[in-house]
């Protein structure tokens, strides 16, 4: 079974907030009538017996909504389900992952991302959604991170993406076969502006260069590895064009449903 959780949480946002509001705008078009929801590898997303709706969580600022980030999930994980959180700015990763790390202990992340989110210290915010990859690693409460579609990388990322052993696909050298295989479990973290902003742009973050709606998708199709979870974060709906990228934040949580229950 698969949970859908709603984490509508954007202050740690730097540029600009507005991803508060996209959990509920991605679950309507989830359930719009213009398509239906059926993952191309056949799973019907829209069974109960398969996924269940949490709704939005309703949340505090700072230190307590990221302790009930964690909470909440640590709680649909011990009934057994996989959870896939829809955000909120990328900070609530952290909080996720503190979750997931308490029952799987040789957890891998794939995170796809036009930054590597590596910073030891943004704008003296340690939960900032620049930082939260920096904080998983330096809690060693992932065995190993494979980031694709970066394309941001300055002097210090570099020198985190060392740190950590972190494996960086930068967009530059992306090549639409990747094929990735993973020992242990999955959890998939997707930053909408990882993908090029002519397919998403309604992100804080334009970042031109990114990948195709088809080659994210191809890139978890392709992928060897038992997925156990994931989140959707950084749409940003005040920056949207005809709730373009809450299309595309459902049809990615069509095929993370699918992944999952194949």
């Amino acid at each position: 079974m698969t949970s859908i959780l709603g984490i509508p949480l954007d202050e740690n946002s730097s540029f600009v907030t507005g991803p508060a509001k996209a959990p509920r705008l991605i679950m309507d078009a989830f359930h719009s009538d213009a398509s239906n929801m059926i993952a191309e590898n056949g799973v019907n997303c829209g069974d109960p017996n398969t996924v269940t709706d949490l709704g939005d969580m309703q949340l505090s600022t700072g230190k307590a909504a990221m302790d009930s980030i964690r909470k909440t999930v640590q709680k649909e994980i011990n009934r057994g389900q996989k959870v896939i959180s829809l955000g909120g700015d990328h900070s609530i990763t952290f909080p996720i992952i503190q979750a997931y790390s308490q029952s799987y202990s040789d957890l891998n992340i794939l995170h796809f991302d036009a930054h590597p989110d590596l910073y030891d210290n943004f704008e003296n915010n340690p939960y900032s959604h620049a930082s939260p990859f920096a904080r998983i690693m330096e809690n060693g409460l992932a065995k190993r991170l494979v980031q694709v579609g970066i394309r941001t990388l300055n002097d210090h990322q570099k020198d985190q993406i060392k740190r950590f052993g972190v494996e960086v696909i930068e967009m530059r050298n992306f090549v639409s076969t990747l094929s990735l295989q993973f020992e242990g479990p999955v959890y998939i973290s997707i930053d909408l502006d990882g993908l090029d902003p002519a397919f998403a742009p309604g992100v804080s973050h334009h970042e031109p260069g990114g990948l195709s709606t088809r080659e994210l998708i191809n890139v978890i199709h392709q992928m060897d590895g038992q997925v156990v979870g994931g989140d959707i974060v950084e749409y940003n709906p005040d920056r949207d064009i005809h709730n373009m990228t809450a299309v595309v934040g459902a049809k990615l949580l069509t095929e993370l449903i699918g992944k999952i229950n194949e």
